[in-house]
């Protein structure tokens, strides 16, 4: 059965296709479908913004779809920068920026008050009868500077344990744990039963 993997990013396709092809998916990308659509995500939550993607895609294709939204909280920050993780430090920001701009903002914070985690809500609409939505988490803490050469976003200063970033890991190593793996066991054990 074809999916469609809600995503312009060619890397989570990659690991979505390793994932859902055993169980008989055929994961298919935006770029794949030919498909370009620019998606308002203005839910208040993961979860729903997750939702409002996966629910156009199947609007506007009629296939079952598999759309996440994913990012950073940071508890001495209220849990920011949350949904707002890709646009923290400004549209068209680099990577870079976005964690120089969270490390300022953490400067002078003692350990005991760094704690962050990762979250991923995936949402997949199989049919109109058939929707699933599951969150997974990655739990850490804020570095005080980048580390590592792997991953991509806030992962050089996501420390996964006092001395190892995300960013250290290698890419097998960082898929057995991360908040996205951690979301998709839940979503193909849903997926198994269909």
């Amino acid at each position: 059965m074809k999916i469609i993997i809600a995503t312009k990013n060619e890397g989570k396709v990659r690991e979505f296709r390793n994932l859902l092809t055993p169980l008989g998916y055929e994961p298919v990308s935006l770029k794949d479908e030919g498909i370009d659509a620019e998606i308002d995500e203005d839910g208040e939550t993961f979860e729903e913004n997750a939702h409002i993607k996966a629910r156009e895609i199947h609007r506007l294709t009629g296939l079952p779809v598999i759309a996440d939204d994913s990012g950073l909280e940071v508890e001495f920050l209220g849990g920011a920068p949350g949904i707002y993780s890709a646009r923290y430090a400004g549209e068209g920001a680099t990577d870079e920026e976005r964690n120089q701009k969270l490390l300022d903002e953490m400067q002078g914070v003692d350990l005991p008050l760094r704690n962050a985690r990762f979250v991923c809500a995936l949402y997949c609409i199989l049919d109109g009868k058939r929707e699933y939505c599951v969150t997974g988490t990655l739990d850490g803490f804020i570095g005080e500077e980048p580390k590592g050469g792997h991953g991509f976003g806030y992962d050089p200063i996501f420390m996964i344990d006092g001395d190892t970033s995300l960013a250290e890991l290698d890419e097998e190593e960082k898929n057995k744990i991360s908040h996205r793996a951690n979301a998709m066991k839940k979503l193909l054990d849903a997926l198994k039963n269909e």
